[in-house]
């Protein structure tokens, strides 16, 4: 019996936040406010670092990366999550589900590539700040950024295709808000506990040697920045590298209570919230993050603000 004989869900059904019309609407608007603060913010970053020369550097041009990476996260999941709010049948069609599925494993994935490599060029920059510029160049930065989005997106590739082949013949209820690797191998008409084990092991993985390698760099960096004689240049250190680590820490704080211990016993209800902190509360919070304690983005991004209030029309 082939595939198409088998399956006979053509759409799921994304339970999201359920509850009064009142609380749905009080949701979309936070949500809306959140996902429009979220593109400004890292809209700003990018515009900040294409136009000010001064922030044609590597730890800028990583950010400005990590920003557009910021806002396809986002997008991906939340203008759908905001039409299922006002919506009464909550669908998301077969192929959606898969799509969204995996671009939001893949950028997540690409995410976590991205701050080791931002961890790396701090600890070049910190720990070796005279081989710093021949050994971070241009074309290097180039190389680094097209190797996290390529690995991010060949990471989950071949998993995610072999859970869309699973047989899904109804029930097609995910009481979730987005379609994820647990609510979607429950749904299978056929178990799957090889293709299971393998997708939280690769999750795993990836989360765990990235952290890692991500705590080695920044203790190193403490070291070296606790040796600085000078108090200006700690204080420097530490205002760039503990803004990148705040990132860190909101980020991998959650995915790991989700993808690395998934078993852990968690509610629906907690599983939501836990989701709803790393794929929408953060990308917003990123950009005041490293922008609140960076002097030369802060300039920057006046910048491109009295810009934008000189080319409106008077």
């Amino acid at each position: 019996m082939n595939k198409s004989e088998i399956s006979t869900v053509t759409q799921f059904v994304l339970l999201g936040f359920p509850g009064p019309w009142k609380i749905q609407i009080m949701l979309f608007s936070m949500i809306l406010l959140v996902y429009i603060l979220t593109l400004t913010g890292n809209t700003a970053i990018i515009c900040a670092v294409r136009w000010d020369h001064r922030l044609h550097t590597p730890m800028y041009v990583l950010l400005a990366n990590f920003s557009f990476l910021e806002i396809w996260y986002v997008t991906c999941t939340i203008p759908n999550m905001l039409v299922n709010l006002l919506s009464k049948t909550k669908t998301i069609s077969f192929s959606g589900c898969f799509a969204q599925f995996y671009f939001f494993f893949s950028l997540g994935t690409t995410e976590c590539f991205f701050l080791c490599v931002m961890a790396y060029d701090r600890y070049l920059a910190i720990c070796h700040p005279l081989h710093y510029p021949s050994i971070m160049t241009g074309h290097l930065c180039v190389i680094l950024v097209l190797l996290c989005w390529l690995i991010g997106f060949l990471g989950h590739g071949i998993t995610i295709f072999f859970i869309s082949q699973l047989p899904f013949c109804g029930p097609n209820v995910i009481d979730h808000f987005l379609c994820d690797v647990d609510p979607l191998i429950a749904l299978s008409c056929a178990p799957a506990p090889i293709i299971e084990h393998v997708s939280h092991s690769v999750s795993s993985l990836i989360i765990i040697l990235t952290i890692l390698y991500i705590l080695g760099s920044y203790a190193l960096v403490l070291r070296a920045v606790l040796q600085v004689p000078s108090s200006a240049g700690r204080q420097k250190a530490f205002s760039t590298c503990g803004s990148h680590l705040v990132v860190v820490s909101l980020f991998y704080g959650t995915i790991m209570v989700m993808y690395v211990n998934p078993t852990s016993g968690n509610s629906v209800a907690m599983h939501k919230v836990i989701t709803l902190i790393y794929s929408v509360v953060t990308p917003v919070l990123n950009p005041f993050i490293y922008s609140l304690r960076n002097r030369d983005m802060k300039f920057a991004l006046h910048q491109v603000i009295c810009g934008m209030k000189i080319l409106k029309p008077s």
